[in-house]
């Protein structure tokens, strides 16, 4: 699948060119790879983010026929598989930022997939805010904060009302901003 210079490839026309020839779907993982990864990794570490990536799409790569592009982009379509899978290491998740909220504060520490898991480091009542959202709540604000999805985008990935996005990031932040508050005015 190429395109001329200076004309971008769209979502559209990778969907098209893989459902030709289902070999074009690496045109899918490349593009997509590094954002499933950092979200993955933001959540539940480098260690397991590889394999979830991996199995997100090869989830993706068996469902390929599924994939509408009327109601979406290929992205949040990929971070909803990414987010059920993670949804399986939900228990996984709270420890480590459970871990996180007992560690002295760390230096920041470089790349993307980091950001919020430094900012919990830093701040361990973030992650201590974190490890109290419930697994929809968390879902929200993750996909919103790490997969950098637009609210439309979040209800796609995870199949849900627009309505309930901003009903759960709502719940999210107000528990995000209690604890916050509790923290750093005692």
């Amino acid at each position: 699948m190429t395109a001329d210079v200076g004309e971008q490839v769209t979502d559209a026309d990778l969907v098209a060119g893989y459902r030709r020839n289902p070999e074009l779907f690496t045109a899918v993982y490349d593009r997509y790879f590094h954002d499933v990864y950092r979200y993955v990794a933001g959540r539940l570490g480098s260690q397991v983010a590889e394999d979830i990536t991996a199995e997100t799409f090869l989830l993706a790569f068996d469902r390929r026929d599924r994939f509408n592009p009327e109601i979406g982009g290929l992205r949040p379509w990929l971070l909803g598989f990414a987010t059920n899978l993670v949804a399986r290491h939900r228990h996984k998740e709270a420890r480590r930022y459970k871990a996180l909220a007992r560690l002295d504060p760390a230096p920041a520490v470089e790349g993307h997939e980091n950001r919020v898991v430094t900012s919990a480091t830093a701040q361990p009542y973030l992650a201590r805010a974190l490890a109290s959202l419930n697994g929809g709540e968390r879902d929200v604000l993750l996909l919103l904060a790490l997969g950098q999805l637009s609210y439309n985008e979040i209800a796609q990935a995870l199949g849900i009302s627009l309505g309930t996005v901003g009903s759960r990031l709502s719940r999210a932040r107000a528990k995000i901003q209690a604890l916050t508050d509790k923290e750093t005015h005692p």
